[in-house]
């Protein structure tokens, strides 16, 4: 319940039922339907308004998470990985953040034009963040020695990383910046643009709100369409690299983590990307049948014609189960005995009886000597993946026949109930896992947008109240607290990845951290453009845009080098503190 002190206001949505009698017309009473509460942080002690803040905080929190894995989750169903990694994760990744910023700038204009810093500052305050704190992180935890003539990352030493406790290590080791993080500063960089239009009228227009907007408002309009250019670009060049395989490494590391957690069974985690390749693989060559090219089939073993795996479907599941491999790889001969191979199954959820598991071991020890290599262990998985599916299939066909005999059959009138699906996703067939994760990820992402659209709201009056406590402008508040409530889930992630030390995975960490500040300079700058031409207010923050833009083209070009060593990590953190105070310098020396 709500501190003792708290005024809370009750929002009744009511339903009235009309009813008719002799001649007459009779309206029933009002019955309240639902309740909302609705604290005002401005009745509040020091201590509620503390309680409010955390409470608000954390339930944003949890929403951006629950939008983060619902996101995550859509990555494992081939049919809709490209369009979320180009457009979902994106578009979702940004809506806390954009919350924030709308409500900002709601509700009476005089009023809306003071909470609108608090708005700035969640933008401010996300944008850099991003680009510097879990940066630094990334870049430090995804730290490989530097090594050769030029000093490159070396990601193939064993180990990766040698400790030695001393500050000259932390410039002798680092991480590589490859051509996808280099694209990424790029388009950063590039969607600044409106920041750059919006600020012409307001380094020369001085004046009370109405003249400064009037002063703006045209220019606000072209920035506004400017922000909906560049987003629609945005999403379409993530749609196309998405399609064409560029956020595969994502879509590996979630499916490695699931796989990980145990949160799907592997047929019912690789069979439909393995079906998917397989048909593309179909229909290239269905299309140059004309020209004499032919599919070939990397057989494994070679002798076997019965189990064929497509050379693109061999480096997949390589891609997926190399690790996996590794680690029951128990004596490190790079061979997996049966008992071994059985172990790895169970752990992944596969249902196999001791004999099958045998049959299917003995199919592919090829040379008898009671192991099998990564080549023959990728075949193997290869036909049980494939044999759950058949499975699946033959399952369904017994069961249409049995429940149309039971339809024919029946006639006592009575409905069977239906019966629910698990929540363990491992005990169901591959088809029916990946249905079921459609449904999970859906509620996920329709209960975490709607959280976030019921407390974006209150927390920026919250927000506002504790700069009025606190004696400071709300955008500093609102610059330093609100991304930890919006962006905890992406500084956390961008840490996960960067921890396997791979180039790969880093890439995966920086590029995803550049894409957060693409959507923070296009989605969420077009709310303010709008909030500016449509409702007269006026962009008085001078200081805090050359801040933000002077942080991205930083950032931006130090990504375009080859590599970053791990001082310059920390350096890039230290750009967060000192940004705050580099604005407040600003404001000091008579900016708005």
């Amino acid at each position: 319940s709500p501190p003792h002190n708290a005024r809370c206001k009750v929002a009744v949505i009511s339903v009235q039922s009309e009813s008719s009698g002799r001649g007459n017309r009779n309206l029933s009473t009002t019955t309240p339907t639902i309740m909302f509460p609705d604290i005002d942080p401005k009745d509040l002690g020091t201590s509620g308004l503390v309680w409010l803040l955390i409470s608000y905080g954390y339930v944003l929190y949890y929403a951006s998470n629950l939008i983060s894995e619902g996101s995550d989750l859509l990555l494992l169903v081939p049919s809709l990985a490209g369009l979320v990694g180009g457009v979902v994760l994106p578009l979702l990744g940004a809506v806390p953040d954009g919350a924030i910023m709308l409500f900002s700038g709601l509700g009476d204009v005089e009023k809306a034009q003071e909470t609108l810093s608090v708005g700035v500052g969640a933008l401010a305050g996300s944008t850099i963040m991003l680009l510097t704190v879990p940066w630094a992180m990334s870049v430090y935890y995804g730290r490989v020695d530097f090594s050769g003539q030029n000093l490159e990352p070396n990601y193939k030493g064993n180990p990766k990383l040698h400790e030695t406790g001393t500050c000259s290590s932390l410039s002798a080791t680092g991480v590589a910046l490859t051509p996808e993080i280099h694209h990424g500063a790029k388009m950063m960089m590039l969607t600044t643009i409106p920041y750059f239009l919006i600020q012409v009228p307001a380094f020369f227009i001085t004046g009370d709100r109405k003249t400064v907007s009037d002063g703006e408002h045209y220019w606000a309009m072209t920035g506004f369409i400017l922000c909906v250019v560049f987003f629609l670009y945005y999403l379409h060049t993530q749609l196309q690299m998405s399609n064409a395989g560029a956020d595969k490494l994502k879509r590996m590391a979630v499916v490695k983590e699931a796989l990980k957690v145990g949160a799907i069974s592997l047929s019912g985690a690789l069979a439909g990307q393995v079906d998917h390749i397989e048909k593309l693989k179909i229909e290239r060559h269905t299309a140059t049948t004309s020209n004499g090219e032919n599919v070939s089939l990397l057989r494994l073993p070679p002798n076997d014609s019965e189990d064929g795996v497509l050379p693109e479907v061999a480096e997949y599941l390589k891609s997926i189960l190399g690790e996996a491999f590794r680690g029951y790889d128990v004596d490190r001969n790079g061979c997996l005995c049966e008992k071994e191979f059985g172990i790895f199954l169970t752990d992944f959820h596969e249902t196999i009886s001791s004999d099958h598991l045998h049959e299917v071991f003995m199919q592919f020890d090829s040379d008898g000597n009671g192991t099998i290599d990564f080549d023959e262990f990728i075949a193997a998985c290869y036909t049980i993946i494939k044999e759950a599916e058949r499975k699946d299939t033959s399952a369904k066909k017994r069961a249409s026949t049995v429940l149309g005999e039971q339809i024919l059959s029946s006639d006592d009138g009575e409905e069977d109930e239906a019966e629910e699906v698990p929540e363990d996703f491992t005990s169901l067939s591959p088809e029916d896992q990946q249905r079921a994760i459609k449904r999970r990820a859906f509620t996920m992402l329709t209960i975490g947008t709607t959280l976030v659209l019921l407390f974006s709201d209150p927390m920026v009056d919250v927000l506002s109240e504790t700069a009025v406590r606190l004696n400071v402008p709300a955008f500093y508040v609102s610059f330093i607290l609100a991304p930890l409530a919006s962006n905890a889930s992406e500084v956390i992630a961008s840490q996960y990845y960067a921890a396997k030390k791979t180039r790969k995975t880093i890439t995966v960490a920086l590029t995803a951290l550049e894409g957060a500040a693409s959507m923070n300079n296009t989605f969420c700058l077009a709310i303010f453009m709008a909030l500016i031409f449509f409702r007269g207010l006026a962009w008085k923050y001078s200081a805090e845009t050359i801040a933000i833009i002077l942080v991205q083209f930083g950032i931006g070009i130090w990504a375009m080098k080859d590599k970053m060593s791990a001082l310059s990590g920390f350096l890039v953190m230290a750009i967060f503190p000192l940004s705050v105070l580099f604005v407040a310098l600003l404001e000091y020396l008579g900016l708005d």
